[in-house]
């Protein structure tokens, strides 16, 4: 599947400019493009956001839920990937059903919306690069102990991302990341069904009660919100754009391929959970939190099952790092390249300069690549700033309740057609996504350590 899909992406690529702008023309004249069939063999861009969305922090907080609660969240779990699916359609439709892009979209809400995205793509690649190389590194060393340091394996996954996507176009990009997917896919179903899930309980887990621990509607709504819910939600219309996918007439695939999208971010986040609940919580075993819990987790697994399942563990866990590095490497630097040229030219951004590739060949694009890349190797060596720190998280906290309410904004307007504008469970969907977003935001600018900032 993953073939066809990059050759569909790769020899589309010109002749799906020509249909959308034929079914542009169309729209004009008062009809609008003809739909093109569901088909699995067109999935792509949902591959690319789910593999992005779940990082290795992801994986560990799954782990921890079920370590310290067993299959009670299970349900909180499967409600966080319907809420993402409504966050992800919403972008890709915004895209298809106006032939615009989302930061176009933003840009005609006022310039607050510029001044927020320049600050936090500034400060957040600034601080996730560094992030992003060092979970890379984690596996790496645990795999290879002694060939190098910890901050040198980092700084190689990044040249190596780094140059992966300098010279490569989306088709490409897209069938990697499904290699790197199907590693994931295999490496987590297989040690859910190793550890022998009590699939009773499992059931009983999706019936909504909250453990009896304090603070426990926070930590269930953190699980809801956390895992699979960054920046790589906004960057899915651009992927859908990149796929070639640039009127309404592909709706159907892309929401059959957003299904896809966080059907396989559930089945990762029920297995972790499964293997938290059967391997960690039974045992009363208490997980690191960050990256380090997946080594720690990778001790445990050799323990109990030997070290050929402990090293295919570091082998997916190496493999969903590297997807999330490479996905924002690419999607992120999209996004700011999209920003960069409307600003230049002042001229709608459209969904066809995405599709034909000339983004990914802008200096904008390769400047933020740079930028992700090369300043956060200082944090390796130095450690993170402890303001930029606190920035960073409040910034990040604030993007997921931006996307979600701007989304609702965009698509209730006259911005929108009326036939693609947002239904009742639309509305809901995104409305209870910005609340969820909004309570977590608060809480997120509450923990931090205010009093030692200034």
């Amino acid at each position: 599947m993953a073939e066809t899909t990059g050759e569909q992406a790769g020899s589309t690529g010109g002749t799906d400019g020509t249909r959308a702008a034929a079914g542009a023309a169309a729209g004009k004249a008062g009809a609008g493009p003809d739909p093109r069939k569901s088909s699995w063999k067109y999935i792509g861009p949902g591959i690319v956001v789910a593999a992005t969305g779940v990082g290795a922090g992801d994986l560990v907080a799954t782990l921890i839920a079920g370590s310290n609660f067993g299959y009670t969240l299970l349900w909180a779990a499967v409600i966080g990937c319907l809420v993402k699916i409504s966050l992800a359609e919403a972008a890709g439709r915004w895209h298809l059903a106006t032939g615009r892009t989302l930061f176009d979209g933003w840009a005609s809400l006022g310039r607050w919306t510029t001044y927020f995205f320049v600050v936090y793509v500034v400060i957040w690649g600034f601080v996730y690069g560094a992030a992003a190389m060092s979970s890379s590194a984690l596996p790496l060393q645990a795999l290879f102990p002694d060939v190098m340091d910890l901050e040198w394996w980092g700084i190689l996954c990044a040249l190596v991302g780094l140059v992966f996507v300098w010279f490569n176009k989306y088709a490409v990009f897209e069938k990697v990341m499904t290699v790197l997917v199907g590693v994931m896919f295999v490496v987590t179903v297989y040690l859910a069904i190793r550890v022998t899930p009590n699939l009773a309980d499992a059931f009983a887990g999706l019936l909504p009660v909250l453990p009896d621990e304090k603070d426990s509607v926070l930590n269930t709504l953190g699980l809801i919100g956390g895992v699979g819910g960054t920046i790589t939600l906004a960057a899915y219309g651009y992927w859908v754009n990149a796929k070639g996918w640039t009127d309404t007439g592909w709706m159907k695939i892309m929401r059959l391929d957003n299904r896809v999208a966080y059907l396989t971010t559930g089945i990762f986040v029920i297995a972790m959970l499964f293997v938290g609940a059967e391997l960690l919580h039974s045992a009363g075993i208490a997980l690191a939190s960050g990256d380090k819990g997946l080594v720690q987790l990778g001790d445990i697994l050799a323990d109990e099952y030997g070290t050929a399942t402990a090293k295919f563990f570091l082998i997916g866990f190496f493999a969903t790092s590297f997807t999330s590095l490479i996905g924002v490497w690419h999607g992120v630097s999209l996004m700011f390249a999209d920003f960069v040229e409307r600003y230049r030219s002042g001229a709608r951004a459209t969904g066809e300069k995405v599709a034909s590739g000339e983004r990914e060949r802008s200096w904008p694009f390769r400047a933020y690549l740079l930028w992700l890349t090369f300043p956060p190797m200082v944090l390796l060596f130095q450690g993170q700033p402890f303001r930029l720190v606190i920035i960073y998280g409040v910034l990040g906290a604030a993007f997921m309740p931006f996307l979600a309410l701007t989304l609702i904004w965009l698509l209730n307007s006259s911005r929108t057609p009326r036939e693609w504008r947002n239904g009742r469970l639309s509305n809901a969907m995104l409305g209870i996504a910005g609340l969820l977003f909004l309570v977590l935001c608060v809480k997120q600018v509450w923990d931090q350590p205010w009093g030692d900032f200034f």
